[in-house]
C-alpha cells in the first residue's frame, strides 16, 4: 500500500467532462490517460475522462475497459468506425456538467497546460490552447491556415487555431451550437470555432507546444489528408451559408 488514497467517484454532475476520441492507440494510451487523471486530480477538479474508442483494430478498446474498471473516473464507450469528427460529436453530445474540454489520444498536448486554460475559464466561454505552427509538419500548417482563413472569410476573425484539439468550452454554450453542426462532420471543431464567433463567444487562447508524434503516423495522411481538408471546408462554407447568429 502507498498510503495515497484514490481520488473519490466522480459526482452525478462532474464539474467537467473530458472528451477523448481514440483510434489504434493502444501504444500509448495508458500513458496519456493517467498523465490526464494526475494533472486532473492535482487541480481538485470533480471530473470524468469519457473515452470514445472509434473502432480499433489493435485492442485500445480492451485496454480502456480495463482502465474504466480501475478508475471510477473514467468511462468507455466503443462504437464501429465513424471517424474523428462523428466521434467527437458524439462525445459533446453526451457530455454534462459546467464545462466540457476536448482532447485528442495521440499525446500531440501535453495535460500540463490545461491549468492555465481552467484558470482562466471564468468570464470566458470557449478557450483553446493555440499550437505553435513551427511545430507542425509543413502539410498540416497549409490545411491549418486555409481552415483559419476560411473561418475569418465566412464566419469572422478571432481565433487563430480553428481546428485546436485542445479546448474548454462552457457547457450551456457547447450545446446551443450542437444542433447547428451536421452529425457527420468531418472537422466539427472548425465549424464550432466560426459560429462561436458569429454568435460572439468570450473566446481567449493561449499557445501550447506540439510534441512529436514518435514512431506513429497518422491515419490522415497524403490524399486521405487533402481529402479530408476540403470536405471540412466544403462542410463550413454551407454552414455559414445555411445558418446565422443564434439560428
Amino acid at each position: 500500500m502507498s498510503g495515497v488514497a484514490e481520488p473519490a467517484a466522480p459526482s452525478e454532475g462532474a464539474e467537467l467532462t473530458v472528451v477523448i476520441p481514440t483510434f489504434c492507440e493502444a501504444g500509448h494510451i495508458e500513458e496519456v490517460l493517467d498523465a490526464w487523471r494526475a494533472t486532473l486530480d492535482s487541480l481538485h477538479i470533480d471530473y470524468l475522462l469519457c473515452v470514445y474508442d472509434d473502432g480499433s483494430r489493435d485492442g485500445t478498446l480492451e485496454i480502456l475497459q480495463r482502465q474504466a474498471r480501475q478508475h471510477a473516473r473514467i468511462a468507455v464507450e466503443g462504437h464501429e468506425n465513424r471517424g474523428h469528427g462523428p466521434t467527437i460529436l458524439e462525445g459533446y453530445r453526451r457530455a454534462r456538467g459546467e464545462w466540457v474540454f476536448q482532447v485528442d489520444s495521440d499525446g500531440e498536448i501535453a495535460p500540463d497546460h490545461f491549468g492555465a486554460l481552467w484558470r482562466q475559464r471564468e468570464g470566458h466561454d470557449l478557450l483553446l490552447g493555440c499550437r505553435r505552427r513551427s511545430s507542425q509538419p509543413p502539410t498540416r500548417r497549409l490545411i491549418s491556415t486555409m481552415s483559419r482563413l476560411a473561418v475569418s472569410l465566412f464566419f469572422g476573425d478571432g481565433i487563430h487555431d480553428v481546428n485546436s484539439p485542445y479546448r474548454l468550452m462552457r457547457g450551456t454554450s457547447l450545446r446551443r451550437l450542437l444542433p447547428r453542426i451536421p452529425p457527420d462532420a468531418f472537422a466539427p471543431n472548425v465549424i464550432l470555432s466560426g459560429i462561436a464567433i458569429r454568435d460572439g463567444l468570450r473566446v481567449q487562447e493561449q499557445d501550447v507546444p506540439v510534441q512529436a508524434k514518435a514512431a506513429r503516423r497518422s491515419s490522415l495522411s497524403g490524399g486521405k489528408l487533402w481529402r479530408g481538408a476540403w470536405r471540412a471546408l466544403g462542410e463550413t462554407v454551407r454552414v455559414a451559408r445555411a445558418t446565422g447568429p443564434g439560428s
